[in-house]
């Protein structure tokens, strides 16, 4: 019985944290647009030219992907 004077007032305090988090979300705009990310996911992009560079750049450890050291 003891055990429910330190158990109900830390549900509280967790539960006040859990709510002030969630407000905290829905004025930061965290739930604003829920459908585009799902939907941007699939549309294709293409790559940012510095990226571009960086994805045919040779390796700079200076040995192929095919040498086995």
């Amino acid at each position: 019985m003891n055990i429910l004077l330190m158990l109900v007032p830390i549900s509280v305090v967790l539960l006040g944290i859990a709510i002030g988090a969630f407000i905290w979300a829905v004025r930061s705009g965290q739930f604003d647009d829920l459908d585009t990310p799902s939907i941007d996911i699939l549309a294709e992009h293409e790559p940012h030219p510095d990226q571009r560079d960086a994805d045919t750049a040779p390796d700079s450890s200076g040995c192929d992907s095919d040498d086995a050291h």
